[in-house]
């Protein structure tokens, strides 16, 4: 049996400080999403990930919070409504508020200008909304006026507690907004609407859609390596904007291509957002069938026709929420099989979108009472509370 001398201490001629240094250096040195405004790692895998400016919309994305960068979103939306149209500005109206390159296909610089004003970080105005509702409620109704007499010792308490969050999280006001929140009846005015790159659909010795591609991929190449890029593509073959031979598959799928392809590349940080009318181009023909397949993901509105009638009968979940004005169908999304991370399990559940003067919402549908549960349909009407009589205390 070996023996051996303990407790012998290690030879200190060589200074090992200066080597740990420099591997946490080499560890801190490459850059992470979060450096990048707008960019923020996905909760599901890790990877780069950018808002839609629409939160329900981001939610829904296959678990990712948001559109993963490099890949598409394809919005297809039947009737004559633009319900489609105001989520792409909401998708430009982000990329100019987190100061990303914008560049718009097939539209002038008006449609720049309706872009709608910007109200404040989406969590901001969600907590006020929800303040103001949790105000109207009450725990009990024996407990109603002891809320008026104890205002000022809650308020005091509220104030407390936000101060000792932001002592022991400094950084917690200084960390960038990662969506926001919109209205549409205003304009938004911000110092980078003037640098929307606009791509018009004019004539030229090339065919458009090859002239699109090489303007697209010129305007990233001149830009920094890690500026962020939106593309967004409003009602493509629309025959009142695009000639009509862009209709071909020979035409239209090597374009499609080819932005799969500038979009994958590793220098190139794009997402890009296309809406397509169906009342035009239904999902039955297999031009259609193509662009979904090389699309990322695929969603399908369908507004609910314009009558009082049916608004109601498709009535929301209580009376104070605005009934839906239409289904949101979900045929793909951006599942990454070959790398892990994404979900698939908001497919063929029945959602529901509605849109106000300051957000569009997505959220599940339900049906109203029928006719004969009386009961259903007195909780319907008092939001869903019970009576004062069947509370026991």
């Amino acid at each position: 049996m070996s023996f051996r001398k303990r407790n012998i201490g290690l030879s200190a001629g060589v200074d090992r400080s200066g080597a740990v240094n420099g591997n946490a250096q080499l560890q801190q040195a490459p850059a992470t999403p979060e450096l990048t405004p707008g960019v923020r790692p996905s909760p599901d895998d890790g990877r780069p990930t950018t808002s839609t400016g629409t939160p329900s919309l981001d939610n829904l994305l296959a678990g990712h919070g948001g559109l993963p960068i490099g890949k598409t979103l394809l919005i297809e939306e039947n009737g004559t409504t633009d319900f489609a149209g105001a989520l792409l500005r909401y998708y430009a109206a982000e990329g100019v508020v987190q100061d990303q390159k914008i560049h718009v296909v097939g539209m002038t610089e008006q449609w720049g200008r309706s872009l709608p004003g910007l109200l404040g970080p989406a969590d901001a105005v969600d907590d006020k909304q929800d303040k103001r509702k949790g105000e109207r409620m009450k725990i009990a109704w024996r407990y109603e006026r002891l809320g008026e007499f104890g205002a000022g010792v809650a308020g005091s308490r509220a104030s407390s507690g936000d101060q000792s969050q932001s002592a022991t999280d400094p950084n917690v006001d200084k960390r960038p907004a990662f969506c926001h929140a919109f209205d549409l009846t205003k304009r938004l005015t911000h110092p980078s609407i003037i640098n929307l790159n606009y791509i018009p659909l004019a004539p030229s010795n090339e065919p458009l859609f090859v002239s699109i591609h090489k303007r697209l991929q010129a305007a990233i190449a001149s830009c920094p390596p890690n500026t962020v890029h939106r593309i967004v593509i409003p009602s493509l073959l629309n025959p009142t904007i695009y000639p009509p031979d862009s209709c071909q598959p020979d035409n239209l799928l090597p374009f499609l291509h080819s932005l799969r392809a500038l979009m994958s590349a590793q220098s190139a940080r794009v997402t890009a957002m296309i809406t397509l009318p169906l009342s035009l181009f239904p999902r039955t023909t297999g031009l259609v069938r193509w662009m979904e397949l090389l699309s990322d993901g695929v969603i399908e509105l369908c507004p609910f026709p314009h009558s009082s009638d049916a608004l109601a009968t498709s009535g929301a979940a209580t009376s104070h929420e605005e009934p839906p004005q239409g289904m949101l169908k979900v045929h793909r999304l951006p599942v990454l099989h070959e790398r892990g991370g994404g979900s698939d399990q908001n497919i063929g559940q029945d959602w529901a979108f509605t849109l106000s003067r300051k957000k569009f919402e997505i959220k599940p549908f339900s049906l109203p009472p029928a006719e004969g549960d009386k009961e259903g349909q007195d909780a319907a009407a008092t939001g869903g509370m019970p009576k004062k009589a069947d509370l026991e205390f």
